[in-house]
């Protein structure tokens, strides 16, 4: 298992993370199972923003012994109510579901503290000016979290909490075809048909801006539906029009800036092993760029995917880094001390490009790579 840092946090957390979903109305035997794997994969990162009580009491008993090897990805405003799951913001209801979710794990803490569900840029400010942020500093501050983090499927209110400093660690929708689209208060607009019944052409500004915007900020990103809910790995449901693989759309997420884990979705043991597997998947299996560039209604004409079709490089530059760090620079104005330092660390710079054009040819996506060279040995070139 490959181990990634969890942006300005300090957690190492595993490539491969797991959602709960999967563990919800499961007998504890079961539950155990998937524990059972994940410890010897060294999967280590847990989301869980179900709040059903008997799957919290179930995990904590399959954690005990062995609590200090994962890191819990824990909600704050998702409660449990006659009988099924509730998104709040009262301040009471989080609190007793917060109290109640560390007795039923059996800790005292949780690594992330994860404000759930932040969906419009109006919820956003309310939480920031409200109580429950208030709250979640206040369990920061005595231990109960190790950081703050929020969910959201929207860029635009994702954007603002990235940018407030408030928050460590975002979790986000993240797939090829999600980054499509532009931002929306709604959902559901994400697997809307309509929204992908015409010709689409390259990714959503919001969204690259925010990837860019953690990535210089140092908030790490762990990645939720990146198989669409499973639609991206259906021919007949994927709104591509064409089905994924599962080490794809893990492949594509995963060289998204920012990016630390993918909570893959796992209804059994068989799909969690599934997903585990992409850390020993060869390169071809891996390679999202072919795949990407077929698809039917979908363009990503001259915009880097960073899928590495571009190497390798007569001169050893590592094009798809470079690019990416070029990208982060042009989307500040300026080139941030954290990305010229990750550039410095590079074997091989821009300047050392011999415009041989080899890259641009085995690029599927028709990116000007040694334009984008030349650029960036004029960017990092300068103090």
């Amino acid at each position: 298992m490959e181990y990634r840092e969890l942006g300005r946090t300090g957690y190492m957390v595993s490539e491969i993370g797991m959602g709960c979903e999967g563990l919800v109305e499961k007998p504890y035997e079961q539950v155990k199972a998937f524990i059972d794997l994940m410890e010897q994969a060294g999967v280590n990162c847990i989301d869980l923003y179900a709040p059903n009580p008997e799957m919290r009491s179930n995990l904590g008993r399959a954690l005990a012994g062995r609590r200090d090897r994962f890191i819990l990805q824990a909600h704050l405003c998702t409660v449990w109510k006659d009988g099924q799951y509730k998104r709040t913001r009262d301040l009471q209801e989080v609190t007793e579901s917060f109290a109640d979710q560390l007795e039923r794990l059996g800790t005292d803490h949780v690594e992330i503290g994860m404000i759930h569900y932040v969906d419009s840029v109006e919820d956003w400010k309310a939480v920031q000016e409200g109580p429950v942020m208030a709250y979640a500093q206040e369990l920061k501050k005595a231990g109960a979290i190790g950081c703050i983090g929020l969910s959201s499927h929207n860029p635009q209110a994702a954007q603002a909490a990235v940018e407030s400093g408030l928050i460590d660690v975002l979790m986000f929708s993240v797939n090829p075809c999600y980054d499509l689209l532009p931002a929306s208060e709604d959902v559901e607009e994400l697997w809307n048909e309509k929204n992908y019944a015409g010709p689409l052409l390259n990714m959503d500004p919001d969204r690259q801006k925010l990837y860019e915007t953690c990535q210089r900020l140092g908030v790490g990103i762990t990645v939720m539906k990146a198989f669409g809910g499973g639609d991206l790995l259906n021919g007949a449901l994927s709104p591509a029009g064409k089905e994924l693989t599962a080490f794809q759309c893990i492949g594509y997420a995963l060289a998204r800036p920012a990016v630390a884990s993918v909570l893959a979705g796992a209804r059994t043991i068989e799909e969690l092993q599934a997903s585990i597997a992409y850390e020993t998947a060869t390169g071809e299996e891996r390679d999202y760029g072919a795949a990407l560039a077929a698809l039917p209604k979908i363009s990503w004409k001259g915009h880097c995917m960073y899928c590495g079709h571009c190497a390798p490089c007569p001169k050893g530059i590592d094009v798809a880094a470079v690019t990416k760090f070029l990208n982060l620079a042009a989307a500040q104005g300026e080139v941030p001390e954290t990305v010229r330092e990750h550039y410095a660390l590079l074997a091989h710079k821009a300047g050392e490009c011999i415009a041989c054009g080899a890259c641009e040819k085995r690029c599927p996506f028709q990116v000007p790579v040694m334009e984008n060279m030349k650029k960036a040995a004029e960017v990092f070139a300068k103090p």
